[in-house]
């Protein structure tokens, strides 16, 4: 019986990329999936907030090669995620299977992980990001928040400074880094509480200067419990907050019946099934 071989490939091996959420809680959120881009990697790029979870990821793998030295005090966050996508796609365009670590949600608050995928799919690479669990998922958890019962607004707090949104009172707002708020550098990692006098200034539009604020930090480590602290509005400028804690204002007013719509529902339920009034 005659076989013939295929002739061995002079091809390099074409690299592919993956982008992975760890989750908030050190091994407690990783999911199966995301451990298996993990641990069949050639090369890991860690974007983590905690050195004990980089730590623990580098018993899962080898070559675990960590971004926080690219932050510096002064530089430019953009300038930092930038040189991140750089040495990712290094990687990838070597024919490496690399994959991209980041804590929470991968696509999250998390510029260079959509950059990166968006360049490497551009380039013809496989490329995929994988979902993990993030701030928002233990924000509901612990603080009892149903999203769907009045409601829920995302914002990232300076864009309530810079650009004109629009806030609905009757639902919940949820900030995110506040401890940020009105810098346009990217260069900070803090912001003082003039910065947040300016925020509450503007909340203060839509809220009573009381109205009770919540402040969460979920936790990150096994041994550590949320933090919860309750504030009133007016008082949110002298608390210190840093970019991991998130501020939610819980509503401020009733929902008010549309009671135009309500009647025109009531019209369309009249009406049976062939078109004629009940």
């Amino acid at each position: 019986m005659n076989t013939t071989s295929s002739p061995p490939s002079n091809e390099p091996r074409r690299g592919s990329l993956s982008c992975v959420g760890m989750g908030m809680t050190l091994g407690s959120h990783l999911t199966p999936l995301a451990r298996n881009h993990i641990e069949q990697a050639d090369v890991i790029f860690a974007g983590l907030s905690d050195g004990v979870v980089e730590l623990w990821l580098q018993r899962m793998h080898p070559d675990v090669r960590s971004l926080q030295p690219y932050y510096q005090h002064g530089k430019s966050r953009m300038k930092t995620y930038k040189q991140w996508v750089a040495l990712i796609m290094a990687e990838v365009r070597a024919g490496k299977r690399v994959c991209g670590v980041f804590y929470g949600h991968p696509g999250i608050f998390a510029w260079a992980p959509h950059k990166v995928i968006e360049l490497a799919r551009a380039e013809g690479f496989q490329a995929h990001m994988e979902p993990g669990v993030s701030a928002e998922d233990c924000l509901y958890a612990d603080l009892g928040i149903d999203p769907g019962r009045y409601g829920c607004q995302h914002f990232e707090a300076s864009q309530l400074l810079i650009y004109e949104r629009r806030i609905d009172p009757t639902a919940y707002l949820v900030l995110w880094q506040v401890g940020l708020v009105g810098d346009r550098s990217m260069a900070r990692f803090q912001t003082g509480p003039e910065y947040r006098q300016v925020l509450v200034d503007v909340l203060s539009r839509d809220y009573p200067l009381e109205h009770e604020v919540l402040i969460y930090r979920g936790a990150t480590l096994p041994i550590e419990k949320p933090r919860v602290r309750r504030v009133a509005l007016r008082n949110l400028p002298h608390v210190p907050l840093n970019s991991e804690e998130t501020v939610i204002l819980p509503p401020a007013q009733s929902l008010k019946p549309n009671l135009a719509m309500r009647e025109r529902l009531d019209a369309l339920d009249n009406i049976d099934t062939t078109g004629m009034p009940a």
